[in-house]
């Protein structure tokens, strides 16, 4: 996982990643509020949203394919912002690079174009 500061509130973080996103042609799917979620279930926790991003573009080109079809559960991709205890707002993805070098190939390829799309749209907040 990669984890880094951004330069805004949770609230502003979440908000302007969302616009960064759409604003660059990829979609969110959905926002999970886990804060809410474990509230429901009588846990406290500080914000933590995840957001769920997608590209169809580049979904396509995993999922239109059989063998590569092994892959689609790192589909949509996901970026995290939450809060620690130090009051700063962070945001975490998967190192998909890394995992790219171990499965390889044609997947491996569209996985990385995808991350290094996101880590433009990350630039926009963080630190």
């Amino acid at each position: 996982m990669i984890e880094s500061e951004s330069r805004f509130g949770f609230s502003e973080t979440v908000d302007l990643l969302s616009k960064t996103i759409v604003e660059s042609g990829w979609k969110v799917t959905i926002t999970h509020d886990l804060q809410e979620t474990m509230k429901k279930n009588g846990k406290e926790v500080m914000p933590v949203k995840v957001i769920e991003l997608c590209n169809p573009n580049h979904a396509y080109q995993i999922l239109s394919k059989d063998e590569l079809r092994s892959v689609s559960p790192m589909l949509p991709c996901r970026i995290s912002v939450y809060e620690k205890a130090d009051g700063k707002t962070y945001v975490s993805r998967m190192n998909a690079p890394a995992f790219a070098g171990m499965i390889g190939g044609e997947a491996a390829g569209t996985i990385v174009k995808a991350f290094d799309e996101t880590e433009v749209m990350l630039k926009v907040i963080l630190k």
